[in-house]
């Protein structure tokens, strides 16, 4: 859910770019290793989520870029309607009575 949310934005980005937006968007709480995120993307693109094209990096590198697709949108959609219902079910249970 947090890789495609960081490729939602429209901007294409290769894996360094997406753990780096990670990392920064949560403060460092989160830290996306490439043992995970490489993995994470490749079942991504056989789902059909996203879809990535290898291209250069500005320094020259060569780098397969990811965007997001229409079915990676609604799997998105989908994916945080879960998260939210589970977060207010798991919120009501914290509550001190």
């Amino acid at each position: 859910m947090v890789i495609l949310k960081t490729l939602s934005g429209g901007r294409e980005m290769h894996g360094f770019e997406i753990a780096n937006a990670i990392q920064q968007t949560s403060h460092d709480v989160l830290q996306v290793e490439e043992g995970s995120l490489y993995p994470a993307l490749q079942r991504m693109l056989i789902k059909g989520w996203i879809v990535g094209e290898w291209s250069r990096t500005a320094g020259n590198r060569r780098a397969r870029y990811y965007r997001l697709t229409a079915a990676g949108r609604k799997h998105l959609a989908e994916e945080i309607d879960a998260y939210q219902r589970v977060s207010w079910a798991i919120g009501r249970i914290l509550r001190p009575a």
